[in-house]
């Protein structure tokens, strides 16, 4: 049978497993009852292994080849906002004009559903693939939360020695090879209290920062720009202060800064682009790289810094041409290559560990942390075609 024809035989249950999962709130270090159902859903597929590791993923392993190909999608959402906001219930899985609506449809249980298909429609149609490569689908935990921890601690610990790894963020049908990095940066300046009336008798920690503040907006038009990532950036995101009262001279002052990184810049380059500001006193400031310590639904920590480096692979990397093959053979047209303006579990997998990656899924980035949630039924069935064809395309590579 032709796969595209036995895809859209798929397109019922594939679509009823992901409005399921919509309708399961899981927001990050709250994923168990989504992770539960995505299992439920494995078996029933036949996948050949099925369980929540250590951390919490989810994990499906179908075929027994010696190239391992792990299919990564994230499971975790960002909450809803206020509710008012939204135009329909957010956790309903809403079809709509061709389109499932709801928080995850788009960013990122729309992965899940169509890796987990995909990888059905190769075990079907292509079972003698499945004896060269091991397919992997992975439903990570805590990504929006600290990108590539969980689908690091599934490489490393629970499937380890994988070749290449897929991710499943929204990519409009496209292949992407990479994306920019990130970093969480606090300054703290350090100023000295007084009685309101009398501000002369203190130091205001506020005023201090203020004029860090505008020195970092200045730096943010004159950071590095690369020809395909684009620019790096940095914005200040949050301020506070610490005061004995709204009648004291406050006598701390913070700031958190969202750092983008193009290529050519990493931690150690952002956080001296900091220290060299005019306005920057070591005598009193300093600057530090935040940490994630929350645990996972399943109380395990991964400390770990909140710097998640740049990562591209190159357009000729045989991944990334298995993955264009793959694409034409699903889409009928040739992809466009191209990166992520957002974070991607990438960081961990191309980032951390080299191990090459590439991006594939429906749905557009721009819906994705918005009102707009949503991803096309249409789009669903293309990218069940897809994961269930790259593994040969892979196999190939490999040889």
């Amino acid at each position: 049978m032709n796969i595209k024809t036995k895809a859209a035989d798929y397109e019922k249950q594939c679509v009823k497993f992901l409005r399921d999962m919509i309708k399961i709130p899981s927001e990050s270090s709250k994923e168990k009852e989504v992770v539960i159902r995505i299992l439920d859903e494995m078996k029933a597929v036949g996948f050949e292994e099925v369980y929540a590791d250590e951390y919490g993923n989810a994990i499906g392993r179908m075929g027994n080849g010696p190239i391992k190909l792990v299919f990564d999608g994230h499971v975790d959402t960002v909450g809803i906002g206020n509710k008012a906001n939204w135009s329909f219930d957010p956790y309903e899985g809403k079809i709509e004009d061709g389109y499932i609506y709801g928080r995850g449809a788009c960013d990122n249980k729309m992965a899940t559903a169509v890796q987990v298909y995909g990888a059905k429609l190769c075990k079907d149609l292509y079972p003698e693939i499945l004896e060269q490569v091991s397919i992997y689908v992975v439903g990570s935990v805590q990504e929006e939360d600290c990108d590539g921890l969980g689908l690091k601690f599934a490489l490393e610990q629970s499937i380890k020695n994988v070749d290449y790894v897929c991710i499943g963020e929204s990519t409009n049908l496209d292949i992407y090879r990479g994306h920019r990095g990130r970093m969480e940066i606090m300054v703290h300046a350090t100023g000295r209290s007084c009685h309101g009336s009398a501000p002369e008798r203190g130091t205001n920690a506020i005023y201090l920062m203020t004029k860090i503040i505008q020195e970092i907006e200045q730096l943010n038009e004159n950071l590095q720009h690369d020809k395909f990532l684009g620019k790096g950036t940095c914005a200040v995101t949050h301020i506070s202060c610490q005061t004995p009262s709204l009648c004291a001279v406050p006598d701390g002052c913070s700031i958190h800064i969202d750092r983008r990184l193009t290529h050519g810049e990493d931690k150690d380059l952002a956080v001296a682009q900091i220290i060299q500001l005019p306005s920057y006193d070591e005598k009193v400031m300093r600057v530090e790289i935040l940490q994630y310590d929350e645990p996972s639904y399943k109380g395990k920590i991964l400390t770990t810094e909140k710097y998640y480096p740049t990562w591209v692979l190159p357009e000729e990397h045989p991944f990334v041409q298995a993955g264009v093959q793959a694409a034409e053979e699903s889409l009928g047209r040739k992809p466009k290559i191209s990166r992520w303006v957002f974070s991607t579990n990438g960081v961990s997998s191309m980032g951390e560990l080299g191990i090459p990656s590439i991006g594939f899924g429906p749905a557009i980035e721009e819906d994705a942390h918005t009102t707009n949630d949503r991803v096309k039924i249409e789009d669903l069935v293309s990218s069940m075609v897809f994961y269930g064809v790259l593994p040969g395309f892979v196999a190939k590579v490999k040889k």
